[in-house]
């Protein structure tokens, strides 16, 4: 086996694998699940997960390697695009509907641009009046400097009286007869409408050597300075925009070969698009990115196989699954219930993503690599628990919940959310009551230092239920062998997106977490005498 110096774990955003250096190293890496396939069903449209569970990744993989005869494209939104979405709206006062065709005509042309490079080189590819009348305008408006972004594209929109008098001018040389004066800057949205039918023309005529997928992803930013009201008008439009292509134009297109678009999502975001029929559209339309296994099986769940084929794809022969992963993780852990199998304990720590034990990985491979185990090639169960793997692992835990919150929140909103823990007094499990007595004295804090509450302080329930939907805890139902912790993450699948926490149950902070909160790293159940002496109210001891 590899020594452990000499593994690599790769990068927590897939993304870099897009450089052609790193591109070798991705294909060994990478899993096919059952999800991945799902991804060539002409049905599908969204790419639903959390951030880590791998939606570049999927995306990546394909641009990388023609697979199922099929050329994959990613492009990212970028802030800029944003704030050029809204010049638009306001110098054109834009719909939502104007908006969806806004992203029609630039998901048009990103596709043109890109099966025109795809065919550059094939011979037997037989192109059309009309999509060389397309090309034409298109060249002539970018003098031959099209670069397929986003940002690009939105200039073609930007100035429609340009646009559209260029496609006039090359489909007047097919015989159209449009009057002059047809096109005015005062007619924003009619010139956008008559490019869009043009685009609709040449596609339609042209016959594709392989399928083309174009990936919208980068939507789960929203930068600081866009307001969440016009993100959100913008990504409904998009999202409209490639359902319309997807299930009424692409359609229609006689080319044996499909065009299709995909955006890559997180639920939280699709909740808030407000699609109609949006509950059909999760479950027909749509992959639900979906790691979660239990303890007992986890031997064959696709987030081991992954973490096993991390170690395997390094090695210089090969081995059934498992073998590596028993390699250089020998150990059992006995911190915990009963012995359990090491991957037990990164399952644990983590909400279940690749992401997670990813950079787990990594941490423990810097730690043990500068330990006084370097000699050997195999970890040990203290290398988990060393205090800088855990300190860090948990910074990048809270860290990918700050980027959750900012989202939608402010900074001040963000600190305000932190120092709640500072009332639950060290506690990483407690029950309802407790709870309720903790939010009391917290909202006695902000009535004292007349701040202002954010949304998800309206009540006590609601703030349980938002750190639910964060995975920052659990609540636990039953007892003995009829316990279950549930966790927002594994509780959710297609007919519920959004799962709910319930009240008067017992809850637990995340272990990966406790560390970033300053909480007590084990499984405490607080003593009622304790806190009968610090609140003087009556406490019921939870049942056992």
């Amino acid at each position: 086996m590899k020594e452990i110096k000499d593994l690599q774990f790769g990068f927590n955003d897939a993304e870099n694998y897009k450089r052609p250096e790193n591109k070798a190293v991705f294909d060994k890496y990478f899993l096919r699940t059952s999800e991945f396939t799902e991804i060539f069903k002409a049905s599908t449209n969204f790419i639903i997960g959390e951030k880590g569970t791998g939606k570049t990744a999927y995306a990546t993989y394909i641009v990388n390697n023609e697979v199922y005869n099929t050329s994959g494209f990613i492009n990212f939104i970028r802030e800029t695009d944003y704030q050029k979405f809204i010049t638009l709206k306001k110098e054109n006062h834009l719909q939502l509907s104007d908006y969806q065709n806004v992203w029609k005509v630039i998901l048009y042309l990103l596709l043109a641009n890109r099966i025109r490079t795809i065919e550059s080189n094939n011979s037997l590819f037989k192109s059309s009046s009309s999509f060389d009348a397309l090309q034409n305008a298109i060249d002539e408006y970018y003098i031959n400097a099209f670069s397929p972004e986003i940002i690009n594209a939105l200039n073609f929109v930007e100035k429609t009286r340009n646009s559209a008098e260029l496609v006039s001018k090359y489909f007047k040389i097919l015989g159209e007869n449009v009057k002059e004066g047809s096109f005015s800057h005062s007619k924003f949205q009619t010139n956008l409408l008559y490019i869009q039918s043009h685009f609709e023309k040449a596609l339609s005529t042209i016959n594709l050597s392989k399928n083309v997928i174009l990936f919208i992803d980068g939507i789960d930013i929203r930068p600081e300075n866009i307001p969440y009201s016009e993100y959100l008008e913008c990504i409904k439009g998009l999202a409209n925009a490639i359902w319309s292509l997807n299930n009424d134009f692409f359609p229609s297109i006689k080319s044996e070969k499909k065009l299709k678009v995909i955006l890559l999502i997180r639920p939280d975001i699709f909740s808030n698009l407000g699609l109609q029929n949006q509950n059909n559209k999760l479950k027909d339309n749509s992959i639900l990115l979906d790691w979660k296994t239990n303890y007992s099986e986890y031997r064959h769940s696709a987030l081991f196989e992954l973490a096993d084929r991390m170690l395997l794809a390094q090695q210089e022969k090969h081995y059934n699954m498992g073998v590596c992963w028993d390699y250089y993780f020998p150990y059992k852990q006995k911190a915990f219930r009963k012995e359990d199998d090491s991957f037990v304990q990164f399952l644990r720590y983590s909400f279940y993503r690749p992401r997670d034990i990813i950079t787990l990985l990594d941490l423990i491979k810097s730690v043990h690599i500068r330990s006084k185990n370097k000699g050997t090639n195999n970890f040990l169960e203290e290398e988990f628990y060393n205090p800088e793997v855990q300190s860090r692992y948990s910074d990048y835990l809270m860290g990918e919940i700050k980027d959750y919150l900012t989202f939608y929140y402010s900074d001040s909103d963000y600190e305000l959310f932190r120092k709640f823990f500072d009332f639950i007094d060290s506690k990483n499990e407690f029950n309802y009551e407790f709870y309720n007595l903790a939010y009391a004295r917290f909202e006695d804090y902000v009535e004292k230092n007349n701040i202002t509450k954010p949304k998800f302080f309206e009540t006590a329930d609601t703030f349980l239920q938002f750190i639910f939907e964060l995975n920052i805890i659990s609540y636990i139902e039953g007892e003995g062998q009829n316990k279950y912790i549930r966790w927002s993450f594994r509780e959710r699948n297609y007919s519920n997106i959004s799962p709910k926490v319930k009240s008067n149950c017992i809850y637990q902070i995340h272990y990966g977490l406790t560390k970033n909160l300053n909480l007590a790293n084990s499984n405490y159940l607080f003593k009622r005498e304790t806190v009968k002496k610090r609140y003087k109210k009556p406490f019921k001891k939870p049942k056992k």
